[in-house]
């Protein structure tokens, strides 16, 4: 872990790592955050994504400030398999991402790892092990720190007549836990194409927000 430097006085770049299982909306998240449609995402009896992308945003001007002055902002999104997947092992996913850290974020760091995950269906104890085992094994002791989580699907919430609040208050306690556990660091994510756009610098002023109570660490990840 270390603190974050800026390579030029005026941008700051946040590296992010999206993980969840198969079909949760982990592509389509990274081109909302992205702005654009660099990722593979669509309906599919199969996992979409078999190995790890990274893309990056344009410079988005006078998104934010730190220590009085003015900073344009520029997204790295590491997209990765899901984990269960439909042709890989926990063991190739696991390594993939691992890899893919290293040769990616290695030198600068991760900002934070997301984790994402439907907000239509219920976090069981099981698949709730799987993904956590996974980000602490990629990110150590420290991953607490560093994880947020993503609901996708959030207009599915909405429609059943349900606020973020309400959702919680009905949430299982596994879910409960793991927000406990990460500092209650979660973004709701309406996954409907018309309102991704909208959504964006929303989404991405959480996420500062986020990395501001990090004093903007980053986890280097060996």
């Amino acid at each position: 872990m270390k603190a974050d430097t800026m390579s030029d006085t005026d941008e700051m770049t946040i590296n992010l790592l999206l993980v969840g299982r198969t079909q949760s909306g982990k592509s389509a998240t990274g081109n909302s955050l992205l702005g654009s449609l660099d990722f593979a995402s669509h309906l599919s009896p199969s996992s979409v994504t078999t190995c790890c992308s990274l893309k990056g945003s344009c410079r988005i001007p006078g998104f934010t400030r730190r220590n009085g002055h003015e900073l344009a902002l520029r997204v790295h999104v590491l997209d990765t398999p899901g984990c269960p997947h439909s042709s890989l092992r926990k063991e190739q996913v696991q390594q993939a991402v691992r890899t893919a850290l290293i040769q990616h974020f290695g030198d600068e760091g991760l900002h934070l790892a997301l984790l994402v995950l439907r907000a239509d269906l219920p976090l069981c104890e099981e698949e709730n092990d799987l993904t956590v085992q996974l980000i602490q094994e990629l990110l150590g002791p420290m991953w607490k720190n560093f994880t947020a989580v993503l609901f996708t699907h959030a207009d599915k919430v909405e429609e059943a007549g349900l606020n973020g609040d309400k959702y919680l208050h009905i949430a299982s306690e596994t879910l409960l836990s793991l927000l406990s556990s990460i500092q209650q660091r979660y973004i709701f994510v309406d996954n409907q194409a018309s309102t991704l756009q909208q959504e964006r610098k929303t989404i991405l002023r959480k996420l500062m927000e986020f990395i501001r109570q990090n004093s903007y660490q980053v986890l280097l990840v060996k």
